[in-house]
């Protein structure tokens, strides 16, 4: 027998595609990373919802449509099955759509020569639980990735927290994000030995401090103004309208959402009734690779979701050497560990961000003092951590032929 890579199947919604650049980018980097240790081998079936019509009228079901059924990214071969959702039913209903979706798109592979060894599945509802359906079918180990939402919110639902629970206890292991996501499966019943920490990384590469001044000329923003920015989903869970409304208690402020989404001509109306339109830019979304330079152009990223599991631009603006002020929840405090990296917030309102404002400034550390923070959160932990149980749970340190 000659030893060769662990094969592994990313399974999960939460990839990017060529249409949707920056959706599930976070699983795209870990598994880049992990790839860079040379001892696995990957290709990823993300499925997507069936929509019969392209086009931006019809917002994001149009990209759903739009996607290829194939296509490399950064040298990883994608697979993007259809699968039906039905409208009422539709949650309840997904995982064994997506699973009966992808199952002839993975026998393909297996059938042309990957035969892969686990499923490496991210996100637990719906899809770490199709992941569970095609393993057992295939006979085959999988694992799960929880990434937030899929623990701290649909298992108020009783069916998928059934089908949570159930997927736990066949998964060879469950992986979380931060600590607080483990803990809470661990409250919904779930055995704790098969439980387990790895948490995301920051590219510390792709994300350096740029000059403020050169970064903030080259955005077009003022040079003499305290600017903020928010980055994230426009939608009411990301909290930017929080931010809006402090701003009206801070004259002299810029403040700066970058991202795309439903809520932003709602938070438009949001800045006019509270006087502020003039000092709030919509930067919209924007690339990956160019976030650094919003990160440095800003004094301060603030973020103010009521929901997150491990919030990632919390890491890269750190690594731009740009401080934080975060709301208080769930994997959030693991991140935000100390005064070097940013001041959390007490309350989800204008009054906390604003009190925490103050707090940070009154005590603001120096763009060096924040990156070499983040320079604690690299890649490698987290890429060795999955290589070692991934190892474990094939029952071998080096997979063999």
């Amino acid at each position: 027998m000659t030893g060769r890579p662990i094969r592994t199947l990313l399974f999960s919604t939460l990839y990017p595609s060529v249409v949707r650049p920056v959706h599930g980018i976070f699983v795209e980097t870990r598994l880049r990373e992990l790839l860079k240790t040379g001892e696995v081998q990957t290709k990823v079936v993300a499925p997507v919802p069936w929509f019969p019509f392209k086009g931006q009228r019809f917002g994001e079901y149009g990209k759903f449509a739009a996607t290829p059924k194939h296509e490399v990214r950064h040298g990883i071969e994608v697979h993007h099955p259809r699968y039906f959702l039905p409208p009422k039913v539709g949650m309840l209903v997904a995982p064994r759509a997506m699973a009966s979706a992808a199952m002839p798109v993975i026998r393909r592979l297996i059938s042309d020569g990957f035969d892969f060894d686990l499923i490496d599945a991210h996100y637990y509802y719906p899809d770490g639980v199709a992941a569970g359906i095609i393993a057992e079918q295939l006979g085959k180990p999988f694992v799960v990735t929880a990434r937030g939402t899929d623990l701290n919110l649909i298992p108020e639902y009783p069916k998928p927290r059934q089908m949570i629970l159930e997927t736990a206890r066949k998964a060879a292991a469950s992986i979380g994000v931060c600590k607080a996501l483990m803990d809470r499966l661990k409250e919904l019943g779930a055995d704790s030995d098969k439980l387990h920490v790895l948490r995301n990384g920051v590219d510390l590469e792709r994300f350096q401090p740029v000059d403020r001044r050169e970064a903030r000329e080259r955005l077009g923003l003022p040079l003499d103004r305290r600017i903020i920015i928010s980055v994230g989903r426009l939608a009411e869970v990301k909290g930017h309208h929080v931010a809006i409304e402090a701003l009206g208690k801070l004259p002299q402020d810029i403040l700066v959402l970058v991202g795309g989404g439903p809520e932003r001509q709602r938070l438009a109306d949001l800045a006019k009734r509270c006087g502020v339109e003039n000092r709030v830019r919509f930067a919209g979304q924007v690339a990956n690779e160019e976030l650094k330079n919003w990160y440095s152009a800003a004094d301060v990223l603030v973020l103010c979701s009521s929901r997150e599991g491990w919030a990632n631009v919390l890491l890269e603006s750190m690594a731009c050497g740009t401080p934080v002020v975060a709301t208080t929840i769930w994997g959030t405090p693991e991140v935000v560990a100390s005064r070097d990296a940013g001041v959390l917030m007490q309350t989800r309102d204008a009054e906390g961000l604003l009190a925490a404002l103050n707090e940070l400034t009154q005590s603001l550390p120096d763009r060096a003092t924040v990156r070499a923070y983040a320079e604690k959160f690299s890649w490698d932990a987290t890429s060795q951590g999955q290589l070692a149980l991934f190892s474990s749970v094939l029952g071998k340190g080096t997979h063999c032929d």
